[in-house]
């Protein structure tokens, strides 16, 4: 933030910066007071910090989170989850390099503009275009490269910056990535109150008003799972958060609800469930809820589901680059065997049901 102040491209006097705040257990929750103290180290005092959160923390008399704000904000996140999955799936398999990066960024400036002003009506529309457009791209699967989910604490694992760019490592590794949606992650936050609800007897209207949203978000999302079910490139569905929340309790409690809480592991499940079986676990160093959930049930995972192919690893300004990567590297190796272990199990049984078939029918010839 102080080197975009500091670069010269932005009018001082009419720049404000904008984080937002979870208001819950996490450190992120005072970044505000840290960023208003190094503005002020810098020399950079009189720039305003906006707080954006849904908790009334830090209230701003010059921002509002309104109606038909918050409407844009959504329809964001399911326009970037929707080019988030069809990148990476596109990009791993694409038979001309580059085209895929190419559609992803013309659509990129469409969907802003989309934003800007558009109806309900465009905006469904859109989405059956998006994928109608990526369904174009050729494909080479005549060689199945393993499928590697990411989890972990929501920062690290979606900013490069913060993974050392771990999604283009695993590519050139030959893996086709799947990230979760971040709209699962704005479900998670919503069905809180409603745990809190049922746990502790606290808010009947909040958790009204959560489960309440959380059938706005299904409704905004409906349009994407038709698109995507139409498809024949197996893309990895939103997620339904109710069926997450059953399948996890197994697991641990849904009273996990700091450092991703519940819903890491949830991702997990959900991975495993959908044929990812191998996923690397991107962890903050100082986050420990984020350890508890993530690499605190890898063994409980791996009782439930043998076939888990799990790697936690830290990341840290101190962590070593070169055991982040082997760790990877070691994870993909594993990966590779376990998929080629898989196939030659499935020919081997193809072979076996073609010579059954064919002493049946040679039977029948002799019986004839």
């Amino acid at each position: 933030m102080i080197e975009a102040l500091q670069s010269g491209k932005y009018d001082l006097n009419k720049t404000a910066l904008i984080m937002s705040q979870t208001g819950g257990g996490c450190r992120a929750t005072n970044y505000i007071g840290f960023i208003r103290k190094a503005l002020k180290d810098a020399g950079f005092e009189h720039i305003p910090v906006i707080s954006f959160n849904i908790v009334g923390m830090e209230k701003m008399p010059g921002f509002k989170l309104t109606i038909p704000l918050a409407e844009r904000l959504l329809k964001m996140v399911v326009y970037a989850d929707l080019l988030q999955k069809m990148l990476t799936k596109n990009r791993a398999y694409e038979v001309h390099k580059g085209e895929t990066q190419k559609l992803f960024d013309n659509w990129m400036e469409k969907c802003k503009k989309l934003l800007d002003k558009s109806t309900n009506k465009e905006f469904k529309q859109s989405i059956y275009d998006m994928v109608a457009d990526f369904e174009k791209i050729e494909l080479d699967t005549s060689v199945q490269k393993p499928r590697v989910g990411i989890v972990g604490e929501v920062l690290i694992k979606y900013h490069p910056f913060g993974n050392n760019f771990v999604v283009d490592l695993l590519e050139k590794e030959g893996a086709e990535v799947i990230l979760p949606d971040f709209m699962g992650f704005a479900k998670f936050m919503c069905t809180h109150k409603i745990t809190f609800n049922n746990l502790l007897n606290v808010s009947k209207t909040s958790s009204k008003l959560m489960k309440a949203a959380i059938k706005l978000i299904d409704i905004l999302e409906k349009d994407v799972k038709i698109a995507l079910a139409n498809s024949k490139k197996n893309y990895l569905p939103p997620c339904d958060i109710w069926h997450l929340e059953e399948k996890v309790k197994d697991v641990l409690s849904i009273g996990n609800q700091t450092g991703e809480g519940w819903f890491l592991t949830a991702e997990m499940i959900e991975y495993i469930e959908n044929d990812i079986p191998n996923i690397v676990c991107v962890q903050p160093f100082a986050c420990l809820p984020n350890h508890v959930v993530g690499k605190g049930v890898i063994k409980t995972i791996r009782e439930k589901y043998p076939e888990a192919n799990i790697s936690p690893v830290d990341y840290d300004p101190g962590a070593s680059e070169a055991n982040q990567a082997n760790r990877i590297k070691l994870l993909m190796t594993v990966a590779k065997d376990n998929l080629q272990a898989k196939q030659n199990s499935k020919q081997s049984l193809e072979n076996e049901n073609k010579s059954d078939n064919d002493s049946t029918r040679i039977f029948g010839e002799n019986l004839t």
